[in-house]
């Protein structure tokens, strides 16, 4: 759902080019569910479209984009599903990061282009909350009961899928803040070295306590299709009893040790790889959130001013 956020990469240096005043709160444009949508709100997320490089009317896309936000946002308050403003605002900060920004810089930039934050904010906080609650009307959060594993394995013509189970380490070489440019470099050298002396999961600790600032966690069983993405890759092209490549990450510098991999065919390998197949696929999962979305529109008590 991010990545209509990342269309802004491509014209967000332009924002600070040009000046563009603040909208001032406006007068009350529409009322969704009893929450007002102003004016203002309808020039913003016109600046907002035009930074995403959007054409046609976009006075009235920019309207029904906010209608369909708040009826999403409605239903996300009521379920008690939104996220965070800690997780919203360390999205903003990603966000300007991988721009090449500090958040302050990307705040300045937008208020510039006529979007404000704040705006932009709200803009992320729906974009990562409504697939929570689009997952938890289609996609139980519980176990799979032993009737839709069944159900699910007789669409395979009664075959239970198999998938690798592992057993994982993860060694994070703590790197502050305040001193990542001064030992970054350094801790990569100290982590590249302990990779190599690494023997077992199970001595881990020991080569660690002659180290400063060295956290080693040991994260037990996970399946291969809950593999965090961005360890995904180089957790499955590494063997039993060796470790991945170090990452860069905010922590500091880490790697993964595999400590042991095997073939499993079992009811939660199942449930896990079938749950697997059903949120890889995107169509699915838009076609669940455009029948969810209809439904709320009906319901839905929206008034134009």
């Amino acid at each position: 759902m991010m990545r209509a956020v990342l269309a802004l990469a491509l014209v967000i240096a332009a924002a600070a080019t040009f000046n563009t005043p603040a909208f001032a709160a406006g007068k009350i444009s529409i009322i969704v569910n009893g929450k007002a949508i102003t004016s203002g709100d309808v020039q913003r997320r016109v600046k907002l479209l035009q930074l995403q490089r959007e054409r046609g009317d976009l006075k009235k896309k920019a309207r029904e984009q906010l209608v369909e936000e708040a009826i999403k946002m409605s239903e996300v308050s009521r379920l008690r599903a939104g996220v965070s403003d800690a997780q919203v605002n360390q999205s903003f900060g990603r966000f300007a990061s991988a721009n090449k920004l500090s958040s302050k810089q990307l705040s300045q930039m937008l208020s510039q282009a006529g979007v404000g934050a704040s705006h932009f904010k709200e803009f992320i906080r729906v974009q990562m909350s409504w697939p929570r609650v689009v997952s938890a009307r289609y996609n139980s959060g519980g176990r799979m009961s032993t009737e839709d594993l069944v159900a699910k394995m007789l669409e395979r013509g009664g075959e239970k899928p198999t998938t690798t189970e592992y057993i994982l380490q993860q060694v994070i070489f703590v790197v502050p803040a305040s001193k990542r440019k001064s030992i970054l470099n350094s801790r990569k050298r100290e982590a590249e070295s302990m990779r190599g002396r690494f023997v077992s999961c199970n001595s881990t600790r020991e080569f660690a306590k002659g180290l400063k600032d060295v956290s080693v966690r040991d994260l037990g069983r996970v399946m291969q299709p809950a593999l965090p993405p961005d360890w995904k890759a180089l957790v499955e092209k590494t063997a039993s009893g060796k470790t991945t490549a170090t990452r860069v990450t905010d922590r500091g510098v880490e790697f993964i040790a595999v400590c042991s991999s095997k073939e499993v065919s079992d009811d939660l390998a199942a449930e896990m790889v079938f749950r697997s197949e059903q949120s890889s696929d995107s169509s699915s999962q838009n076609k669940n959130s455009e029948k969810y979305l209809k439904e709320l529109r009906e319901r839905a008590r929206v008034i134009y001013k």
